[in-house]
């Protein structure tokens, strides 16, 4: 039932004819502001006043609309384009510009990518851990010290939100460890009194990808209530399978919400274990075991010859990528020449071509430790993307490896 209001301004609602039907939030309020400025300059309020820059909002509607990992599609991919061509040319608000500053990423070479894992996760942080109004009063701000000073505190915030989601990953892991993949649920549910509940939603992210099943993770949320937060895999819409949890035990959930790959939702913590039985044969119910192998597609092989900066540079160039506009993904065989763990998980290594001709960097992030680095492996296959590396004004082609299995 549609709320009582003198406008309900959603593409998605019948009869409504707006071609772009995947806009986020920040995609909706931006044409509401068009057509209002549309509207006032019919009535001739400009013509004693200047005429408002919509324009200027686009590096917060690129912004959101990566970070809200909302379909690419054409309409989607301009405002993104448009927005990311405004901060590359330095005309961002102070406090985006702070945020890149802060985390050291060069304005005039910053991609999509940038805005939905070096932005984005600072913005949340705050919402996370502490209070959102931070992360808004950044974008908002209009003094560039000030602006500078609450980007680092975001900073400071995510980088405690790492350090506590990799607690809680290595607590969710140590409970998964002894079980055989053969006997592991089809559907991962787990829960721990200590996790907090503003990290879960990235704890069940990183499971889903590790294990390549629908996974809920649950954390205390007081007057003996847990609150979860799912992720899943393609095919399966977690939204509606929680709909038919609820509709073959109604006393099972207190609420839940959602799309198809994520959801929240709340149950008291003495349905804990019935509602992991009842989602795990939910999920069995649709998915076959070969479902949930993790595969992943590949745009083919690239030959010896196309591992140079210009095609590194177009493909770059090509973007936006994201959400239903995928980045091309390459597959190949390589020799393993050098291997180093940088930070706490991510693998750096030298790789050769098949035929040994070229010589190439590449960097695994969020590896398992109990598998990387292995001196033993001498070739592996890799899914890589190609990408260009700067280093000290010098820019050179690195893979950026998506999965690396010993060959």
């Amino acid at each position: 039932q549609l709320p009582q209001a003198d406008a309900i301004i959603n593409p998605n609602q019948p009869g409504c004819a707006f071609p772009s039907k995947s806009l986020a939030g920040v995609g909706v309020i931006f044409y509401v502001l068009m057509a209002l400025r549309a509207r006032l300059r019919s009535l001739g309020r400009y013509e004693t006043q200047p005429q408002p820059n919509i324009g200027e909002l686009l590096d917060l509607v690129a912004l959101g609309s990566v970070a809200d990992v909302v379909p690419l599609d054409a309409n989607n991919r301009i405002l993104v384009h448009q927005g990311l061509e405004r901060i590359r040319a330095g005309r961002a608000r102070p406090g985006l510009k702070a945020i890149l500053e802060v985390a050291r990423r060069d304005h005039r070479r910053i991609t999509s990518t940038d805005l939905g894992f070096i932005l984005g996760p600072r913005l949340n942080a705050a919402g996370r851990l502490d209070d959102m109004s931070l992360g808004i009063e950044c974008l908002l701000c209009e003094d560039e010290a000030l602006a500078q000073d609450m980007a680092q505190q975001l900073d400071d915030l995510n980088q405690d939100r790492k350090s506590i989601e990799q607690g809680m990953q290595r607590e969710a892991l140590a409970q998964l460890k002894d079980l055989p993949v053969e006997s592991m649920p089809y559907g991962l549910c787990l829960f721990d009194a200590d996790w907090h509940q503003g990290v879960i939603g990235i704890l069940a992210s990183r499971l889903k990808e590790r294990y390549h099943r629908p996974t809920i993770a649950f954390a205390d949320a007081g007057d003996g209530m847990l609150k979860g937060s799912a992720r899943s895999v393609p095919g399966f819409h977690i939204r509606d399978a929680l709909d038919a949890v609820a509709a073959r035990h109604p006393q099972l959930i207190s609420k839940f919400g959602g799309h198809a790959m994520a959801a929240g939702l709340s149950l008291p913590e003495g349905n804990f274990p019935a509602f992991a039985e009842a989602f795990d044969e939910e999920v069995r119910r649709q998915l076959r075991e070969e479902d949930l192998t993790g595969r992943l597609l590949s745009d083919g092989s690239l030959a010896v010859e196309e591992f140079h900066l210009d095609l590194a540079k177009a493909l770059r160039h090509a973007g936006p990528w994201g959400q239903h506009f995928p980045e091309p993904l390459f597959h190949g065989v390589f020799q393993l020449v050098e291997q180093r763990v940088v930070g706490e998980r991510h693998l750096k290594v030298v790789l050769k071509s098949e035929c040994g001709s070229v010589r190439l960097d590449g960097i695994a992030f969020g590896i398992d430790r109990e598998v990387w680095p292995n001196p033993t492996v001498r070739w592996v296959e890799l899914a890589y993307k190609l990408d260009v590396n700067e280093f000290r004004g010098n820019e050179s082609v690195q893979l950026m490896i998506a999965h690396m299995e010993p060959r």
